[in-house]
């Protein structure tokens, strides 16, 4: 790692990887270079760069950005930092496995890095926690339902969800349990509880709405020490409505923060 410039993969050629590998091989990232694309697809002359195997990856690059999905964090993620190639995760949702969690933090000499993606207000969380912790914290998502459907949900919940007029809970629990029950649309809320610093703490509710033409999310946090609120509505990423317009800006932004771009405000 003693080259200036970052060699950067990018994972998941979809709608995060497309515009965060796009913006690298234009050179808009200053001190980042894409050198490949990793998919289980054949891109073709679809990416800028050659299309590469993970193993390949990790042996021409210095740094990984995951944007495949929570299941690419479980397969790779300590072979990444094993080989001393330093990861940066948006699907943060994987990171509700206590006993993953722990592996990567471990694992080395890569360093493992997050994005908020969706959100923001976290670093002011996480600045809180030194005063002590928090009595209460909620996370609100709301997206049009068609975004939300899931396997494993029973006829009755479909029914509901696709014949709504208005607002519907789809389910709530913790930070710990949503993510697992939809990986590819509340990663915001184990972004929430990496902030916060614990998984349990954080109560989520996630809600569709025929009506929600942007997707929102309201983090309500209280404490001895103060009382916050972050409200946020974004435009869905039209090639994949189950995610946020904004999220690939927010890892480019992380990309910058990485490759030390200079008057970077963390």
């Amino acid at each position: 790692m003693s080259s200036t410039v970052r060699k950067v993969a990018v994972v998941g050629w979809g709608a995060i990887g497309r515009v965060v590998g796009t913006a690298l091989a234009e050179g808009r990232v200053t001190g980042a270079e894409l050198v490949c694309v990793v998919d289980n697809r054949a891109l073709g002359e679809a990416a800028p760069v050659r299309q590469a195997t993970f193993d390949e990856a990790i042996e021409s690059c210095d740094l990984v950005v995951e944007a495949a999905g929570q299941g690419v964090v479980r397969e790779w993620g300590e072979r990444v930092l094993e080989a001393g190639t330093d990861l940066l995760i948006a699907s943060t949702g994987a990171l509700t496995d206590d006993e993953l969690t722990k592996r990567l933090l471990a694992a080395g000499p890569g360093r493992v890095y997050f994005t908020g993606g969706a959100v923001g207000g976290l670093d002011l969380l996480q600045a809180v926690r030194a005063l002590g912790p928090l009595d209460t914290v909620s996370l609100t998502t709301t997206k049009l339902p068609a975004t939300l459907e899931q396997p494993w949900m029973d006829e009755e919940l479909l029914r509901r969800m696709r014949t709504a007029t208005g607002p519907v809970e789809v389910m709530s629990g913790t930070a710990r349990d949503i993510p697992v029950k939809f990986p590819k649309s509340t990663n915001v809320a184990a972004s929430v509880a990496l902030a916060v610093g614990d998984l349990d703490a954080v109560r989520v509710q996630v809600v569709a709405d025929p009506a929600a033409h942007h997707t929102r999310h309201v983090i309500e946090a209280s404490g001895g020490h103060g009382t916050y609120r972050f409200d946020v509505a974004h435009l869905p990423d039209p090639a994949n409505p189950a995610t946020s317009q904004v999220v690939p800006y927010a890892v480019l932004r992380s990309l910058a923060a990485l490759a030390g771009r200079t008057g970077q405000i963390l």
